[in-house]
């Protein structure tokens, strides 16, 4: 400082003080511009709530449908998704999408025929999601369930 101006030492007292302010607001602002941006993808919730387990009789796909708020970005709209579960013995359970991975209709349980209808190309699917007939591509999505006291719940979906 002996060399220093007092000019110069106001100079660079302020210009360091207006660097600090600017830093100190600065990187919350980009923090907060830039979050949305890397949200994780997946499902978009932790789990989703299907209902109880007795709800679904043995052997027989039971639609089960779930509203769930997707966040992208600024914007977060309400989302309808519907699972098929199935059980054969009452205690391991497994969910398919009812979206046909052709173009994405929806598919329908047939009783009688122990299958999975798409009405837009009339695609089969067995009861476990593969397909039999028409032009999907690959068998219906699968998810993971986990089951807390008596109650489903979608927890993610099962790669193939």
């Amino acid at each position: 400082m002996a060399g220093m101006s007092r000019r110069t030492f106001l100079s660079r007292a302020t210009a360091s003080i207006v660097g600090g302010i600017g830093a100190l607001m600065g990187i919350p602002t980009v923090a907060y511009l830039i979050s949305p941006a890397k949200a994780r993808g997946g499902l978009g919730v932790e789990a989703i709530p299907l209902g109880p387990t007795n709800k679904v009789p043995i052997g027989e796909p039971t639609l089960f449908k779930a509203t769930i708020e997707r966040k992208t970005g600024w914007v977060t709209q309400a989302e309808e998704l519907a699972f098929y579960v199935f059980t054969e013995d009452g205690r391991n359970f497994t969910a398919l999408s009812n979206v046909c991975t052709h173009l994405g209709c929806r598919v329908r349980w047939v009783g009688n025929e122990k299958q999975f209808f798409c009405p837009c190309h009339n695609a089969v699917f067995t009861e476990t999601g593969k397909v039999v007939s028409g032009p999907p591509p690959r068998a219906l999505d699968q998810y993971e369930l986990s089951v807390e006291g008596d109650q489903l719940f979608v927890v993610g979906k099962v790669e193939a």
